[in-house]
């Protein structure tokens, strides 16, 4: 706007120049009409107010981010917790492998897995019904079909071609249909449960 109205007195001083100058008397009738013409123009551009540039926006302040609460132990890991215990408390699995067994001899390590074999085995009949997926025996020639899952076979040796495929029993493979493991005792906030407490004498 102020740039039409810079260019507007330009041109009505222009005019008025040009009105004054005796070469323009045949057209002075219509300088007059053309300097009041741009006069009112200009007045007009005057009284009109002022185009307002709009408020800069403010930025939008970001919503409050909730604190994310202390990590808990998650469930999952809790029961593989629970269940280490199971097996450390009836087999005691966790002495058994986190111990050096290198001092003893083969006579003290077969009788300390004797112990561990029986604890564990006790605890998975107990929790879990386990049983072979394939009855065959070990050795014998058996046909893998059409559209096996792939978590129940493991193929080894030269694979070409697509199921049914045909080879020898290496190992006889586990599965369970039912897992019952007891309910947890919660534990402190972030903390997964303890395999097997510290046991002290007192005296």
């Amino acid at each position: 706007m102020r740039v039409a109205l810079i260019l507007g007195v330009l041109l009505i001083l222009a005019v008025n120049g040009a009105a004054v100058a005796p070469a323009t008397e045949p057209f002075r009738p219509y300088l007059t009409d053309a300097t009041l013409a741009l006069s009112v123009l200009v007045l007009i551009g005057l009284l009109l107010p002022a185009r307002q540039k709009p408020p800069p926006l403010k930025p939008q302040a970001e919503p409050a981010r909730a604190t994310p609460p202390a990590p808990a132990a998650a469930g999952a890991d809790s029961k593989i917790v629970n269940f280490l215990a199971m097996l450390q408390e009836r087999g005691r699995l966790i002495d058994f492998l986190m111990d050096n067994i290198n001092p003893y001899n083969d006579a003290q390590v077969s009788a300390a897995a004797r112990v561990v074999h029986a604890g564990c085995k006790s605890v998975l009949q107990e929790h879990f019904s386990i049983h072979p997926l394939r009855t065959e025996d070990e050795g014998s020639t058996v046909q893998v079909p059409v559209g096996y899952a792939p978590d129940e076979y493991r193929l080894v040796g030269k694979i070409a071609g697509q199921a049914p495929f045909s080879g020898v029993l290496v190992h006889r493979g586990w599965k369970t249909d039912m897992v019952t493991l007891p309910q947890l005792l919660p534990s402190a906030p972030g903390q997964l449960p303890t395999i097997a407490p510290a046991e002290v004498e007192v005296k």
